[in-house]
């Protein structure tokens, strides 16, 4: 895996997460202003209708159930009374529940790779951002001085490989790629290959993302994950889910279909500025027990952000916070 390192977060990092989560922000203080109106003590009432507000909010019912139980045992544990005190605990028992402790690491883009070429296999069903992700993270290897190879393995729509030429040649990183229709297993083998050949430092190879009902589908990304390793014993290293923020439960759902059908490693979590669903991603984080590695929260080649549990929780809930006091 890529390695990850202790840095500093960037004002403009925190800036970029505080606006992408703007809508989710807000509606989650909307609901629970009308919860807290009129509340000073917190008790079992208070819970349950916090525990609605979740749910409501998308954060998922395994997620939402676990945090509540959290809050109860906290709050009868060290005597929590005062509605006010809230909101810290809920910022604590959230990173708990990811279960974060310490200052996250965040990666560095230009630290030694484990071995080259390091191969990214991506993969979610059509529509959820895939070849943006792709290109951003390209472009994010291009700016620490990486050479990347791009493979076009999503054969079944022409439209696919064309948009997917286009972003690599925005990050400036190379493209294999072969007609419409073609095998996806050979081209992903061919990109693996030749990455080997040219000494490329990335290889990222995107994947067909039909609906992930459609039991074709899974099969076909065995096949190209078996395509991979036989290029390169060692690969993928990395198989990142995409998940698309602004489909609420559905992500989850599409989640278990994935990790059921090949060892995800990590996931990405896109489209965070255009919905208020953004709980979804401690859903996703707790019941799936994956590392959520990165956020997309815009069109351009650096918004796609690696994600920060600590940033994303202040984000989630500073809104809150100011008002309180």
């Amino acid at each position: 895996m890529l390695k990850w390192f202790d840095r500093s977060r960037t004002a403009q990092a925190r800036d970029e997460l505080q606006s992408g989560l703007e809508k989710t922000r807000s509606t989650l203080w909307a609901r629970l202003e009308k919860v807290l109106r009129g509340r000073d003590r917190i008790d079992d009432e208070l819970l349950d209708e916090l525990e609605e507000v979740l749910i409501l909010s998308d954060v998922g019912v395994k997620a939402t159930l676990a945090l509540i139980d959290r809050l109860q045992a906290r709050v009868r544990r060290e005597r929590y009374t005062h509605a006010e005190e809230l909101w810290n605990l809920l910022r604590e028992e959230t990173l708990a529940l990811l279960g974060i402790r310490d200052e996250p690491p965040t990666p560095d883009w230009s630290a030694p790779l484990p071995h080259r070429p390091y191969v990214i296999m991506v993969v979610g069903v059509n529509g959820v951002g895939k070849t943006t992700t792709i290109g951003k993270l390209a472009w994010r290897y291009r700016q620490a001085g990486r050479s990347v190879l791009i493979g076009a393995a999503d054969t079944f729509r022409a439209a696919a490989i064309e948009q997917l030429e286009v972003w690599a040649q925005r990050a400036g990183a190379h493209l294999i790629k072969q007609h419409p229709g073609a095998d996806p297993a050979a081209v992903a083998f061919d990109t693996v290959s030749a990455a080997r050949a040219r000494d490329i430092d990335v290889a990222i190879i995107d994947t067909a993302g039909r609906l992930h009902t459609r039991g074709g589908l899974m099969e076909e990304l065995a096949k190209v994950r078996r395509a991979i390793a036989k290029a390169l014993p060692t690969a993928p290293d990395e198989v990142l889910l995409v998940l698309d923020a602004t489909t609420g439960q559905n992500a989850l759902r599409q989640a278990e279909e994935f990790t059921r059908a090949t060892a995800v490693t990590g996931l990405v979590v896109t489209k965070l500025d255009g919905t208020a669903r953004g709980g979804v991603v401690l859903g996703i984080a707790h019941e799936f027990g994956l590392p959520v590695r990165y956020l997309g929260v815009g069109e351009r080649l650096e918004d796609l952000i690696p994600f920060d549990p600590h940033a994303f929780v202040e984000a989630l809930f500073a809104q809150l916070s100011l008002r309180q006091r």
